[in-house]
C-alpha cells in the first residue's frame, strides 16, 4: 500500500523510507469506530533520507525541527476520514505541502531607503499630532 511520494520533478522520495501504521481513530463514528483501523499514522526519518537533498533537509530542520521526534523522525497522523487509503493519503499531502514549503530557497530581502517626500512627510505627521495634543493640555483655571 505504500506508496513513493512525489515532491516536485526533483525530489522522489521512495516508499521504503516510510513507515506507516493504522491505529484505531479516536472520536464518533458509530458501531465502526471500535473494531476498525482507519487512523494513519506515516513515519519518516528526516534526518537519514538520501533522497533530499541537503539544502533542503537543512531548511526543513530549521522550519520543522520542532514537530521532530528524538529519533529525528516526523511523524504525522491523520484520522480525518472514514478509510484508512484516504487518511493515508491525507498524511501524504501533509507531508509533500511541508516539502513544497522549504524547497524554494527563501528570497534574500533587498535593503531600501525611505524616499526623502516620505521622511517629511512622517515627520510633519508627528510635528501635526504633536501640536494637537499640545492644544488639548490647556491650563485649568481654579475659578
Amino acid at each position: 500500500m505504500a506508496r513513493p511520494l512525489v515532491v516536485n520533478a526533483a525530489i522522489e522520495i521512495p516508499a521504503a523510507e516510510f513507515g506507516i501504521s493504522y491505529a484505531r481513530s479516536a472520536g464518533p463514528g458509530g458501531q465502526n469506530v471500535n473494531k476498525v483501523n482507519s487512523k494513519a499514522v506515516l513515519r519518516w526519518r528526516v534526518v537519514d533520507s538520501p533522497s533530499l537533498p541537503a539544502a533542503v533537509r537543512q531548511r526543513f530542520l530549521q522550519h520543522f525541527g520542532s514537530r521532530l521526534t528524538n529519533d529525528g523522525e516526523i511523524v504525522i497522523a491523520s484520522d480525518e476520514h472514514r478509510e484508512q487509503p484516504r487518511n493515508l493519503t491525507a498524511c501524504y499531502d501533509r507531508l509533500r505541502a511541508m516539502l513544497l514549503s522549504v524547497v524554494q530557497p527563501p528570497r534574500r530581502r533587498i535593503k531600501t531607503r525611505p524616499s526623502r517626500g516620505s521622511v517629511e512627510r512622517r515627520i510633519e505627521s508627528k510635528q501635526r499630532n504633536s501640536e494637537k495634543k499640545q492644544q488639548r493640555r490647556g491650563g485649568f483655571s481654579a475659578e
